[in-house]
């Protein structure tokens, strides 16, 4: 199962290895990843993500990935691809 994680706050060091990091441990592959610094503080990150080996559900993902946001200071959503893309659809 794909999903899409997105990442926005305030910029400052270890957000992109946090993130990644945690999604590595979870057995998480990131397949796509941007990110971009705004007006130059504001962070902000989107990455499609491959779940299907990790066995977790995508609730237990986001609760852990929200965890993680407390820590670093950002805020840290996912979304399965499928409703990613029905909410984004023209």
């Amino acid at each position: 199962m794909k999903a899409i994680v997105s990442v926005i706050g305030k910029d400052k060091r270890g957000i992109i290895a946090g993130v990644s990091g945690k999604l590595y441990e979870m057995g998480i592959n990131i397949e796509d990843i941007s990110q971009t610094i705004m007006q130059s503080n504001y962070f902000t990150m989107i990455m499609v993500v491959d779940m299907s080996e990790s066995g977790l559900p995508t609730d237990e993902v986001g609760q852990q990935l929200g965890l993680l946001g407390q820590e670093l200071g950002v805020e840290i959503s996912i979304q399965h691809e499928d409703i990613f893309n029905s909410m984004h659809r023209l």
